[in-house]
């Protein structure tokens, strides 16, 4: 009997940290059943000469919790070899929810994470209350990718508390309510449990998020039942911003009583050389590593998930535009082709350059991003984006380069690309050495990509291929197998998932074949398919001759088969 599938002569890279080989791959339905030599022929073969094949790769960080039931393709994560995502982090998630709640949920996903409200309302059924009916609604949609999900503390505190969730410590009484929630929740299939400290968290109202400043007993209360189970994913926010080297001691100490609940794995969100102008952040990258070394040195398991490039805004004629003046205001109403042909108003093009020159030269908040032009970076006009340009590539060097403003660089640079051209201000890791630093720790999470979420704002849901292209094939930071384990096996461990994320017999069968010195991605574009036409950033991948999920080809020459072969992976397995 042939194989279902066959994949041949590939550099076999199998997530493990082990050297790569030559060899063939077999599956069987949904299971990889040989590697190494393959005699029988396949249904269906892949010649993979001169490809690398590696484990499908792991999100651990995203925000799909809307998206995937409107977009059961789950793009672009899929176009950049993403075969496993992990919902419901930072605190916000969809249930367990009351129907009186409903709004408020989506209303805190829309300020937390830039989500449309419309576009949630309207592409959800809501015919849920508990999480695993939640993980039931997500298992109907049939998705492209596998999906293991969190139980978010915002839904836990308002189901028990009401409005009072907000502002107020819960009672003896109502921790142990929301606990027995934790509890069914992960039951239910939750691998763990995620919560916010972050201030800049807030609902609508502009008041933080619930939990953010609940007890330490209380979040440790959660840890006990996720670690009653069986043991699972603690995920913070901590709100890591400002001098790192004299912020970690409090961070890391409610990480670490959070950990000494015991049983369980920690993760959070870190960042290095934060704000703007960039202060100097040379030594964020040791001292994030001392601190989680120490951790891990007690006996630990503490992650620390980060973007790999500096990130935190891009904006263009396509989207946000970075001035407010009336002239500026006037251009945003138009739409994107208005917006282009705007520029070739010879009186118009003078006014915006006006206004901006007069708030920008005073240091107005009108100027909005382009006040820190130091930490704003072209993405280049070539077919594939600078992310880690240097410096010197930053607006006001180009500016100062061409003898012009800024605003005369910005609006030049927009003309000449008909628009397209996008521009990324560095929020987060603006230190290329302090951030190669952390990259380079053992207890570094390369992702953070926040898929799903920040349509609008970012477009890191393509960490993946950044990892392989620039950290791994271009700087050579990581070696082609450590690359691999970072978004394979080392997730999948951090995560809890426990039948997939290496090439070994018996596991599931989620595989990339990678033309490894062409894997990239193309420029940001913004389109309009979310619900109700709301808009969002993607951003195609290149270099993927196939993606394998569950044994289906989700993704062949890097385009979408329409393949849906996903499995909710309750407990961090599919059955």
């Amino acid at each position: 009997m042939p194989h279902d599938l066959v994949i041949r002569g590939g550099k076999i890279v199998d997530g493990t940290g082990a050297e790569p080989f030559i060899g063939d791959l077999a599956i069987d339905n949904n299971e990889i059943v040989a590697v190494g030599e393959v005699s029988e022929s396949g249904t269906k073969e892949i010649d993979a000469t001169g490809h690398i094949v590696t484990p499908g790769f792991i999100d651990g960080h995203t925000h799909l919790d809307a998206q995937i039931a409107w977009d059961p393709m789950v793009t672009p994560s899929t176009n950049h070899g993403v075969t496993t995502v992990l919902l419901g982090n930072c605190g916000v998630t969809f249930a367990p929810c009351k129907p009186e709640h409903r709004e408020k949920l989506a209303g805190m996903m829309e300020t937390v994470e830039d989500i449309p409200k419309h576009a949630i309302m309207s592409g959800l059924s809501w015919n849920w209350d508990q999480y695993g009916d939640y993980l039931d609604y997500l298992e109907e949609s049939k998705p492209a990718v596998n999906v293991v999900g969190l139980v978010g503390h915002c839904a836990i505190r308002y189901y028990v508390m009401g409005d009072r969730a907000v502002d107020e410590l819960a009672t003896d009484e109502e921790i142990e309510q929301m606990a027995e929630l934790v509890d069914k929740a992960v039951k239910a299939g939750a691998i763990g449990f995620s919560t916010s400290r972050v201030e800049g968290h807030r609902i609508p109202d502009g008041r933080p998020v619930p939990g953010t400043f609940s007890s330490e007993e209380e979040l440790c209360r959660f840890a006990e039942i996720v670690r009653d189970n069986g043991g699972g994913l603690m995920q913070t926010v901590l709100g890591i911003e400002g001098d790192l080297v004299n912020n970690t001691t409090r961070i890391t100490d409610l990480l670490r009583k959070i950990a000494e609940v015991g049983g369980n794995r920690l993760m959070t969100n870190t960042s290095v050389a934060i704000g703007w102008p960039a202060r100097d952040g040379s030594q964020d990258g040791k001292v994030l590593h001392e601190r989680f070394a120490e951790l891990a040195k007690d006996g630990h398991d503490v992650t620390g998930g980060c973007i790999p490039r500096g990130s935190g805004y891009i904006f263009g004629f396509c989207n946000e535009l970075p001035i407010r003046t009336p002239a500026w205001r006037e251009l945003k109403k138009k739409d994107f082709d208005d917006r282009v042909a705007a520029l070739d108003d010879a009186e118009f093009y003078d006014r915006l350059i006006a206004e901006a020159r007069e708030v920008l030269d005073g240091k107005k908040p009108e100027g909005g991003a382009l006040n820190r032009s130091k930490a704003i970076f072209w993405l280049g006009n070539g077919p594939h984006p600078d992310w880690a340009a240097d410096n010197s590539k930053n607006l006001s060097n180009l500016a100062a380069d061409a003898g012009e403003h800024v605003i005369e660089t910005f609006l030049r640079i927009s003309k000449e690309s008909k628009g397209k051209a996008i521009f990324v201000m560095r929020v987060f890791n603006g230190d290329t050495d302090a951030l190669t630093d952390w990259m380079k720790s053992e207890h570094c999470l390369p992702g953070l990509g926040d898929a799903g979420a920040h349509v609008g704002q970012v477009m890191d849901a393509t960490w993946a291929t950044h990892v392989l292209g620039y950290w791994t094939r271009d700087r050579g930071v990581y070696s082609l197998t450590e690359g691999i384990r970072r978004m394979t096996s080392q997730p999948a461990h951090v995560i809890g998932i426990t039948d997939r994320g290496t090439l070994e017999v018996g596991k599931r069968a989620d595989v990339n074949v990678i033309d490894y010195e062409k894997v990239g991605q193309y420029l940001p574009e913004y389109v309009h398919d979310f619900p109700n036409g709301a808009g969002r950033y993607t951003q195609p991948g290149c270099g993927f001759k196939a993606t394998i999920c569950n044994g289906e080809i989700v993704t062949e020459d890097d385009q979408l088969t329409g393949a849906r072969p996903g499995r909710i992976l309750r407990g961090g397995k599919a059955d």
